[in-house]
């Protein structure tokens, strides 16, 4: 069941963090009760803990496919849009229970493409994206 692939194009995920794929599972990617729709904006500080995230409508625990699937956080544009010399920033991965992926040596100019090829991950077969702007100090959640 394949899904749009525009927002992705629109948003510049493929062709800067990704190569053109059909998407063909269903992601749901949710912070807190913000759930992800493509292109919208998520708050840092909404955005500082690991989402919750259903894959095909289940979890890992119900979904015998998920230990196949990794999940990878960046940033391409890091630290900002106008000057993004850490792209991609890598702000998490999560790995299929069985694999055997180790953890990134570095954080900053992260590549998805690399990792992926590295370790022999096919095409995505689904994606999500959002925009997040900094946030007045005042409005930052404290740790």
């Amino acid at each position: 069941m394949a899904r749009s692939i525009d927002p992705f194009v629109v948003g510049r995920v493929v062709g800067d963090v990704l190569d053109l794929f059909v998407p063909s599972v269903e992601l749901t990617v949710c912070f807190g009760s913000k759930q992800v729709s493509n292109g919208c904006e998520i708050k840092p500080s909404m955005a500082s803990d690991r989402p919750f995230v259903l894959v095909d409508g289940s979890s890992s625990c119900l979904n015998p496919r998920y230990d196949l699937f990794t999940l990878v956080m960046t940033d391409p544009d890091a630290p900002s849009p106008s000057e993004p010399r850490l792209r991609e920033w890598l702000h998490w991965q999560k790995r299929g229970m069985g694999s055997t992926i180790g953890p990134p040596q570095t954080r900053n100019n992260f590549s998805t493409r690399q990792f992926a090829a590295e370790h022999d991950l096919r095409l995505p077969v689904a994606a999500a994206y959002f925009n997040s702007q900094k946030e007045p100090m005042s409005c930052r959640r404290s740790r």
